[in-house]
């Protein structure tokens, strides 16, 4: 997803809050509106999306857009009268609805339209329902932390337009139901610019139509489920070059996608392409859109997840724009953008939840994921090295995981703290072979699927054969880390955790000056000791357990 906590260098300011604890912490209000944004309402819940088929017209001279959107839609349950809910945020707006040619009513609540479906649908029932829409869209002020319409030219003055909407949702530029738990088992995708510029969508190009008004019409086809905020436009003066993968489920297109002039540094650059997605395929499983293919395309935003088009903005150069968010060194040695963006193919387009609070599952399992890129290239200890390096930007403001049914994420620790959560997690299990296959498993268990963080948490516990509950519910739903508490008496030393979550147990591998670490299993409750440590100066905790440590005086 958008990598927002990146900004941490030089808006750290802003992103500053006073530490509270979670029952502490006030909670925000909330209108109708980001009701009807965040929720399945009941307007939403009758009907699931099988398919879109978007069409929409860009015009660049005066920013504007307009188009349709098909809608084929599989009644779930009884409608009892019940209307359709589509969603399209202001200055858009929708101009008509039809079904079986019939044009239907629909009344506006904020930037939700009620639209009247006549008859009595059935559950199993398949219908078509066709939203014709028109304005000037949102454009992103910051792309793609403020998402919305991107309007620019290239250096050469040609018009370079880009598409970068998560979080807001893709509402923004196109009518739909605009909820992360439904997304269409597959999708057309029309876009019609200027015959002097290309667009390129997700999935595979079927057709390009040219027109008597000097514009053309480029027509991609996406064979998988894909979220909405993952559909995009990236228009420009754009140049093709290609490549294969032999990868796990056979041959994968690799296509780049770049502004004419660029074409000798992303060729250059681009070639990091290969030696990720093999590293990827490694620990999480084949590539899940080999139908689609893989693509990165060059845009005026520094880049964004688009499922199968991957948007790419880093300057083709090495790190975060130029900077080793780590600290260490490593991440000056790979370019952030591509590693980062491909690896929520597999946490966020394959595996996406439901409601975007928990999305922590998209950034912290993606944060992850350059951890394990610099292990699989350099080795276990500059993988370690590089994710405990991230620590330095953790906040421990807020929860990780944000309220729910309102289409609000939580913190921004969602990155970095979700990635030091599962590499402790992982040498908790203290089993590659394992971890591994929890890893593959959570991508062949839910593939193309929306799910809950509930599902993740039970599956790595049920997998691991440890039971990770108070772990999960202390590192998601709580600001603050738990503090292992110890003290001498006697020769012995005697600890406990000190945390938010009642009877929070978990392991820790600990030494006492220069020997050799043991694991020792405190809990919230009465101070435990342990015949493995004895007489000492200090208790050292083993640096892959991202906790606070205390000494205390007795």
């Amino acid at each position: 997803m958008k990598t927002r906590y990146l900004l941490l260098p030089i808006l750290a300011a802003s992103l500053l809050f006073i530490p509270e604890s979670h029952a502490q912490q006030k909670q925000p209000e909330f209108t109708r509106a980001d009701t009807l944004r965040g929720s399945i309402t009941p307007q939403r819940a009758w009907w699931d999306v099988i398919f879109y088929d978007l069409h929409a017209t860009i015009i660049p001279p005066d920013s504007s857009i307009s188009g349709h959107n098909r809608i084929d839609y599989r009644v779930t349950e009884p409608r009892s009268g019940r209307s359709m809910q589509i969603d399209l945020i202001a200055p858009l707006q929708i101009d008509r609805v039809v079904q079986d040619e019939q044009e239907l009513e629909f009344q506006r609540h904020d930037n939700a339209y009620f639209v009247d479906i006549p008859g009595d649908q059935q559950p199993g029932e398949i219908h078509t329902v066709t939203v014709w829409y028109s304005g000037k869209p949102r454009v992103a002020e910051n792309p793609p932390w403020d998402g919305g319409f991107i309007w620019q030219q290239d250096r050469e003055g040609n018009p370079w337009i880009a598409t970068a909407n998560q979080g807001v949702g893709a509402s923004i530029w196109w009518p739909n139901k605009d909820h992360q738990s439904d997304e269409p088992d597959s999708m057309g995708i029309h876009i019609t610019v200027p015959s002097s510029i290309k667009n390129i969508s997700n999935g595979r190009l079927r057709d390009t139509t040219r027109h008597s008004d000097n514009t053309t019409t480029w027509s991609w086809f996406v064979n998988n489920p894909i979220n909405n905020y993952n559909v995009a436009v990236n228009a420009g003066n754009y140049v093709n070059f290609s490549d294969t993968l032999e990868g796990a489920k056979g041959t994968l297109d690799l296509n780049y996608w770049v502004l004419e002039p660029y074409l000798q540094q992303a060729r250059k650059q681009f070639i990091q392409t290969k030696p990720m997605l093999r590293c990827f395929e490694h620990w999480f499983g084949p590539y899940p859109f080999y139908e689609d293919g893989f693509k990165l395309v060059h845009t005026p935003h520094l880049g964004m997840e688009h499922q199968s088009a991957i948007a790419y903005g880093n300057g083709f150069q090495n790190g975060y724009q130029g900077i080793d968010l780590s600290g260490t060194g490593w991440g000056l040695t790979w370019d952030f953008i591509i590693v980062h963006e491909s690896g929520h193919e597999w946490f966020g387009n394959n595996i996406t939840t439901r409601d975007i609070a928990d999305m922590w599952i998209h950034e912290g399992f993606t944060n992850y994921s350059e951890n394990l890129f610099v292990e699989c290239l350099w080795g276990t200890q500059a993988g370690a090295d590089y994710v405990i390096g991230t620590r330095d930007r953790i906040q421990n403001d807020q929860p990780i995981t944000g309220p729910y049914g309102v289409n609000q994420e939580g913190s921004s620790d969602m990155y970095y703290k979700g990635g030091n959560l599962l590499h402790m997690i992982r040498h908790i299990i203290d089993d590659d072979y394992r971890w591994k296959n929890i890893l593959r498993g959570l991508n062949r268990t839910f593939h193309h699927q929306t799910i809950t963080t509930e599902q993740v948490e039970a599956f790595i516990s049920r997998r691991a054969g440890i039971d990770f509950s108070t772990v999960f519910d202390q590192y998601l739903r709580y600001a603050g880390i738990p503090t292992l508490q110890y003290y001498f008496m006697d020769g012995d030393v005697f600890y406990r955790w000190k945390a938010d979550v009642e009877e929070f147990d978990m392991p820790v591998e600990v030494k006492l000056d220069n020997e050799m670490y043991t694991t020792i299993r405190p809990t919230t409750g009465e101070w435990r000791s342990s015949s493995y440590l004895h007489a000492g100066d200090k208790l050292v905790v083993s640096r892959d357990y991202y906790i606070n440590i205390e000494r205390i005086q007795k």
